[in-house]
C-alpha cells in the first residue's frame, strides 16, 4: 500500500546485483517506495508509461534502448519525473551528454547508500545533484577562461555558495558549513544563477569551473 508523500521510484539497470543493492538500500527509507524495476531501456520506458513515478534511477548503458535515449524520452514528456543517472567513473562523455539533455542527478554505481538516498530526496525537491567524486571527473575537458571573470558579478557570499556548489555539496550541506538556513542558501543560489544566466546548479558548476572558481575563491577570499 502506497503511503501519502512517499517518493515513488523506478530502478533501471541491466545488472541484477545493482538493482538488488539499490532495492535493499531504499527499503530502509520510510519515505521511499520502489514501484518497479527494469533490466533494459525498452522495459523501463514501458514501466514509466504504466506507473506514476517521482524518481527514476537510470543506468547510462543498457541493452535494447540505452539510458540516454530513455532520458531523452522522459524529458520530452516534461520535468515531472526526476532522473538520476547511474554511471561508472570512465563514462565522462555519456554523463556530459546527459547533462545537456537535462538529467537531474549523477551518481557512481558504487556510491554509499546514504549518498544515494540523499540524492533521491534532493532531486525530488527539484534540485540538481552531482556525486562529489564525479565533479572533477565530469569536467576534465572544460578549458579555464583567462578573460575577465563572470564571477566578478557575484557578491562574496554568492561566490562562497557557488564554490561549495561546484564542489558537489547540496544546499543543506552548504547551509551547515556556512551556518545558514537551507532556505537562505537556496535564495543565494537563485540569485547567483540569475546573475550568471544559468538555469540550475549543474550549469552553474560548469561555468564556475570555466572561470577557475577554485583559484578565484582562494585568491579573493579564503583558502580551503
Amino acid at each position: 500500500m502506497m503511503k501519502t508523500g512517499e517518493i515513488k521510484i523506478l530502478i533501471a539497470d541491466d545488472h541484477d546485483i545493482i538493482r538488488q543493492g539499490l532495492k535493499r538500500i531504499i527499503s530502509f527509507e520510510e519515505d521511499m517506495k520502489i514501484v518497479a524495476e527494469a533490466e533494459n531501456g525498452e522495459r523501463a520506458l514501458k514501466l514509466i508509461n504504466q506507473h506514476e513515478l517521482d524518481v527514476v534511477l537510470l543506468d547510462c548503458n543498457m541493452p535494447l534502448i540505452n539510458g540516454i535515449e530513455v532520458l531523452e524520452s522522459i524529458k520530452k514528456q516534461g520535468d515531472k519525473i526526476k532522473v538520476i543517472m547511474l554511471t561508472v567513473e570512465n563514462d565522462r562523455k555519456t554523463i556530459n551528454t546527459a547533462i545537456n539533455i537535462g538529467a537531474d542527478g549523477y551518481m557512481l554505481k558504487d556510491s554509499a547508500g546514504t549518498d544515494i538516498v540523499n540524492a533521491i530526496r534532493i532531486v525530488n525537491k527539484g534540485e540538481k545533484y552531482i556525486d562529489k567524486s564525479l565533479v572533477s571527473i565530469l569536467f576534465l575537458d572544460i578549458k579555464v577562461k583567462k578573460t575577465p571573470s563572470i564571477l566578478d558579478k557575484l557578491s562574496k557570499r554568492e561566490v562562497e555558495v557557488l564554490y561549495k556548489i561546484s564542489k558537489g555539496f547540496s544546499n543543506k550541506e552548504i547551509g551547515e558549513q556556512l551556518y545558514l538556513s537551507e532556505k537562505t542558501v537556496k535564495n543565494y543560489a537563485t540569485n547567483l544563477f540569475r546573475k550568471m544566466n544559468v538555469e540550475d546548479r549543474v550549469q552553474a558548476t560548469i561555468l564556475a569551473i570555466e572561470n577557475n572558481i577554485g583559484e578565484y575563491y582562494k585568491s579573493k577570499y579564503e583558502t580551503e
